[in-house]
This record gives C-alpha cells, sequence and structure tokens, in this order.
C-alpha cells in the first residue's frame, strides 16, 4: 500500500474505531472515495464492535458475570489494537480475529 492511500484514509480509519456511531461515520465518508487503508480498518472496527455486542448478550443471557469482565478486558485491547495499528498508517489484522473481519466484511 503506498504512502498517499494511507495518508488519505487515516483520518477515516482513526474515526471508525471512535464509538459505533463513529464507525457509522467513517464508513459514510468512506463511500465517496472508497479509500482501501479507510476500508481496512472500518471492517476491523465494525468486527470488534458486532463482537462485544456478541459477548454481551452470551454473557447477559448466562448470567456469566465475571467472564463478562475477561471478555470485556479482551475486546477493549484488541480496540486498542487496532487504534494503533491506524494512527500508526498499518494495514494489519487485530490478532485471531481480524482475518475473519476482512472475509465477512469485504463487501465494505
Amino acid at each position: 500500500m503506498d504512502n498517499q492511500t494511507v495518508s488519505e484514509g487515516k483520518t477515516t480509519a482513526i474515526i471508525a474505531y471512535i464509538t459505533v456511531i463513529g464507525t457509522l461515520i467513517a464508513f459514510i465518508m468512506n463511500q465517496k472515495t472508497r479509500n482501501s487503508f479507510a476500508s481496512f480498518h472500518i471492517r476491523q472496527a465494525l468486527g470488534i464492535f458486532l463482537m462485544g455486542v456478541v459477548f454481551n448478550f452470551i454473557t447477559k443471557l448466562f448470567d456469566l458475570g465475571f467472564a463478562f469482565q475477561m471478555l470485556s478486558v479482551l475486546i477493549f485491547l484488541l480496540w486498542v489494537v487496532g487504534l494503533v495499528y491506524a494512527f500508526q498508517g498499518k494495514e494489519k489484522t487485530i490478532p485471531v480475529v481480524g482475518d475473519y473481519f476482512q472475509q465477512w466484511f469485504k463487501n465494505i
């Protein structure tokens, strides 16, 4: 990936990690220009958010209070890793699940 693509999409990529509203805003911003770097990070951020929703639902359904706390820390760490990669201009997937997010949301 060239430096111009990264620099043009960096702001959108960072916005994608700022809550789900930021992901939605980044998605809308990226519809006009279709920057591959921004799309990559939008997919990562969307996957992290959806993973959090699913884990929250499962832990509430089965009343797993301690497990929810541990999963919340894990999701937060994945979010931080993704955000740091966006700031650094790197197109690296988050550990373990990042490749899946790229496959599942490839149309974004």
